[in-house]
């Protein structure tokens, strides 16, 4: 588990941020009781007893830091939202020089409105988390196997089409700071 979201964070930091948000959802369903995590959960992974071993480490730090971050109920690692807070920054660069980027933004505008309207007395702290808020919960809804309406489908689409383009971009430009250092 741990290596996956290795895996995520240096191929897709979208798909990254919503294995964490997943891994402290996990964490929060086992109580913090990281036996259980281990026996129901590790145990039950298919990789070798070393990576269990690991991945159990790697949840009891993460465990750690959610506890002294006072995130027993809900919310995210610090360490999780600094990388949507950076997907946010790039969107507000990109809405500023890149047209193709500002149409992808244009076809989510509606979808991201709606849902920072119905959030109420808790609105999302950016555009970015409302997109990413929405593809978790379209994730967690199929999880339990509830019907998705229509209008969340293209909702989420839209989204998704919004995080491919800042992740594609955030990417490019890891790559050209690690060639210019």
């Amino acid at each position: 588990m741990k290596a996956v979201a290795d895996k995520k964070k240096a191929n897709n930091i979208g798909e990254y941020i919503i294995y964490m948000y997943q891994m402290e959802d996990l964490i929060r369903a086992y109580q913090f009781n990281l036996k259980d995590i281990e026996t129901y959960v590790i145990q039950h992974y298919p990789v070798s007893q070393l990576e269990k071993e690991d991945t159990a480490a790697w949840f009891a730090e993460m465990a750690e830091r959610m506890q002294k971050e006072g995130l027993q109920e809900a919310g995210h690692l610090s360490s999780t939202q600094q990388s949507v807070d950076q997907l946010a920054l790039l969107h507000w660069n990109l809405l500023k020089v890149d047209s193709t980027y500002f149409a992808i933004y244009q076809n989510a505008k509606p979808h991201v409105m709606e849902l920072i309207l119905a959030s109420q007395n808790n609105p999302p702290k950016h555009e970015i988390q409302t997109c990413i808020n929405g593809i978790y919960g379209l994730l967690i809804a199929r999880l339990a196997g509830k019907d998705v309406k229509e209008e969340m489908l293209t909702a989420t689409n839209a989204f998704g089409d919004v995080l491919s383009y800042l992740n594609r971009i955030y990417f490019i430009q890891e790559n050209e700071q690690v060639r210019s250092n």
